[in-house]
């Protein structure tokens, strides 16, 4: 048996998530369907996280055990099998206890809000109204790099052991009328994106400042944050892994990378 990891992308409004659930078709469901049918065999798959019903992925890696003779053709027919909002970009070769989940040393998110009716792009934008002051979400923003416990920012009774998190990037830009924020972390609580979002944009509309951010996170206290931003806007855009891990050192994983679309 040896491991691979997998490279895809998926559009997630068809599906309840990414972890398989016995109530609703799953991101994680359709590929291990998919692989136990070419592999003849049952194949789980583990990923690198779980997204929530909705959220969308550019980049998201999964790893399973298997015999593959041709990663392409795996690969190809993979294609030809799953439904169009998914697709598998890459199947490399990775050392035998290398952990899509574990393994991971970051993850990153962006989050699109727009002031705009889009009759086209509505599907993946939050629509506010009106300019927000996105000099205060981004001083607003910065203080996330003061702490580790988000508390605030989770998800309530979620079986995680700590809720405690590195952030190395958080960011609003302003494209337009849409303003994009970027949030790069070690490991995200479950919600913890889209309740951050809400939060600053409260900032954006000149009803927290920094000092009251701080207060939100020192409470570790959900009541006391933003409202939850609509998950249809959330993409999972990037995860990086140790070089170690790929037995092909040269390997450049492709992945859709085209935010510019949005």
């Amino acid at each position: 048996m040896n491991r691979y990891f997998i490279y895809l992308a998926y559009n997630g409004a068809n599906y309840c998530g990414w972890q398989t659930q016995p109530n609703g078709l799953a991101v994680q469901e359709s590929i291990e369907k998919a692989l136990s049918t070419l592999l003849r065999t049952t194949t789980p798959i583990v990923g690198a996280g779980r997204t929530d019903a909705g959220v969308h992925s550019r980049r998201m890696v999964a790893h399973f055990d298997g015999n593959v003779e041709d990663t392409e053709v795996l690969k190809d027919k993979m294609n030809r099998i799953l439904a169009n909002d998914i697709v598998i970009y890459d199947i490399v070769p990775v050392t035998s206890d290398a952990h899509a989940r574990f393994d991971a040393t970051s993850r990153l998110y962006r989050y699109y809000v727009t002031t705009r009716k889009d009759p086209f792009m509505h599907p993946f934008k939050y629509k506010v109204h009106g300019n927000m002051d996105i000099d205060r979400m981004n001083r607003c923003a910065k203080v996330l790099f003061e702490y580790e416990d988000f508390t605030s920012f989770s998800k309530l009774h979620t079986d995680v052991k700590t809720n405690n998190c590195t952030i190395m990037q958080a960011e609003w830009i302003r494209q337009d009328d849409d303003y994009v924020f970027t949030i790069k972390a070690n490991r995200f609580l479950r919600n913890m994106v889209r309740a951050i979002v809400g939060t600053l944009i409260e900032a954006g509309r000149g009803k927290l400042d920094e000092q009251g951010m701080r207060r939100i996170i020192e409470l570790k206290d959900r009541g006391a944050a933003g409202l939850s931003v609509p998950a249809q806007a959330l993409f999972l855009d990037e995860i990086e892994y140790p070089s170690h891990l790929f037995l092909n050192k040269d390997h450049k994983p492709f992945y859709y990378n085209r935010q510019d679309l949005l």
